[in-house]
C-alpha cells in the first residue's frame, strides 16, 4: 500500500469521527434544548392593588391534571417545570372575591412568563327572593285593618273594603267580623237608641213602660244578632260568598251609584267573580222569619216576615249609596283619616 493511500485512508477516517460525533453533540443539544421546562409566576392582587395571601391557583391544561398552588403572604405564586409548547390557563379563586381566569398562555422551552394584571374583584353578591302569594296572610292583615275602620273614629265600620284587589275571606274570619261587630259597644248603644225609637211608636206592640222597653231591647238586639251572623257568617261561609261591600271610589257618578245600589243583590264570590247575593238576601229573610218566633202575636204573619225582608233591604241599599259618597270620607282607616 502507498503512502499517498495511506494518508487518503487516514484523512476519510478522521473525516467520519469528526461528523459522527458532530451528529451526536448535535442531537444531544436538540433534545435537551427540546426537554427544557418554562416558568410561571405571578402576584394576586385586588382592584386596590393590595395583594391577596392565599388565594387558591391552578394551571390547567387539556393533556393532563392542572397544578394547584396557593399565593404567599405577599400574594405570589409560581409553577416551575412547567410543559412547554401547550395551552394553559389560570384560573385563581380566593374567599369574597369572584373567580378569575386567564386568557390562553402557550409558551416557549424555558420561558420565564411573568403574568400580570391580576386584579380580584369583590364577589356580586346574589340574594334570592321567594316571593309567593299567601292568600289567608294577605286576608288577615286586611282585615286587621278594616277592624280598626270607624266613622269619626267611632262608628264601627267593618263590613267595607277599600282594597283595590281584597284577599277571600276564611269561615273563621267571616264569623270573627260577625261577632266583632255584633259585640261592639256602640253597636250596643245603636240597640238602646233604635229601641227607644220604637218605644215610642209603639212597634212592635209590647205596649209602654220599662218592662215593654226591655223586650224591644231584646227583640232589636236579636233582630240585629241573627241578621248579622245568618247574613255575614253563616251563609257567606256556606255559600261561599264575601259579605263585604267593595267600596268602587272611582268612575262616573252613575257607575258608582249603580255598583252601590245593586250591591244587596250581587255579592263577590270567594273565587273574585260575582253573582247573585244569597247571602245578603237569605240573611235577611231568615231574621225576618225567626222574629215571628219573639215578637208579639199581633205582629207576626207573612207581614212581618216581607216587611222587615223589604225594610232591611231598602236600609241596605241606603247604606251602601251612603258607604261609596258620604262615609268613605269620615272612616278612619288603620288609624288614620284618608
Amino acid at each position: 500500500m502507498s503512502s499517498f493511500f495511506r494518508i487518503h485512508l487516514l484523512y476519510a477516517a478522521v473525516v467520519a469521527i469528526v461528523f459522527a460525533r458532530s451528529t451526536t453533540l448535535q442531537a444531544q443539544s436538540v433534545q435537551a434544548t427540546e426537554t427544557k421546562t418554562a416558568t410561571i409566576i405571578g402576584t394576586v392582587t385586588d382592584v386596590n392593588g393590595d395583594t391577596v395571601p392565599g388565594a387558591t391557583v391552578v394551571l390547567k391544561n387539556p393533556e393532563q391534571d392542572g397544578q394547584t398552588v396557593v399565593t404567599a403572604e405577599n400574594g405570589s405564586f409560581e409553577f416551575h417545570d412547567v410543559k412547554p409548547g401547550v395551552p394553559y390557563q389560570i384560573s385563581i379563586s380566593a374567599n369574597q372575591f369572584a373567580d378569575w381566569t386567564s386568557p390562553t398562555i402557550t409558551l416557549e422551552p424555558g420561558q420565564f412568563k411573568i403574568v400580570t394584571g391580576i386584579r380580584l374583584t369583590i364577589e356580586v353578591e346574589h340574594t334570592t327572593v321567594d316571593v309567593h302569594y299567601d292568600p289567608v296572610e294577605v286576608a288577615t292583615e286586611q282585615i286587621k285593618n278594616e277592624e280598626k275602620q270607624r266613622v269619626f273614629g267611632v262608628i264601627p265600620n267593618y263590613y267595607v273594603s277599600y282594597e283595590k284587589d281584597p284577599a277571600p275571606l276564611t269561615a273563621k274570619m267571616k264569623f270573627g267580623l260577625a261577632l266583632k261587630v255584633a259585640t261592639d259597644p256602640v253597636t250596643a248603644a245603636g240597640v238602646l237608641v233604635v229601641s227607644a225609637a220604637r218605644q215610642a211608636g209603639n212597634s212592635p206592640k209590647y205596649g209602654q213602660g220599662w218592662g215593654p222597653y226591655g223586650e224591644r231591647v231584646g227583640a232589636t238586639a236579636t233582630d240585629g244578632f241573627t241578621d248579622i251572623m245568618i247574613g255575614g257568617a253563616i251563609l257567606p261561609s256556606l255559600l261561599h260568598q264575601d259579605p263585604r261591600y267593595f267600596y268602587q271610589g272611582t268612575g262616573t257618578t252613575g257607575s258608582r251609584i249603580r255598583h252601590a245600589v245593586f250591591s244587596p243583590f250581587i255579592s263577590r264570590s270567594d273565587n273574585g267573580r260575582w253573582g247573585p247575593n244569597y247571602s245578603s238576601l237569605g240573611g235577611d229573610l231568615a231574621s225576618s222569619a225567626l222574629s215571628n218566633v219573639y215578637y208579639p202575636r199581633s205582629n207576626r204573619g207573612p207581614g212581618l216576615v216581607f216587611g222587615n225582608f223589604a225594610i232591611g233591604t231598602a236600609e241596605r241599599i241606603g247604606a251602601s249609596l251612603a258607604q261609596e259618597f258620604l262615609i268613605g270620607k269620615f272612616t278612619k282607616r288603620g288609624g288614620h283619616m284618608k
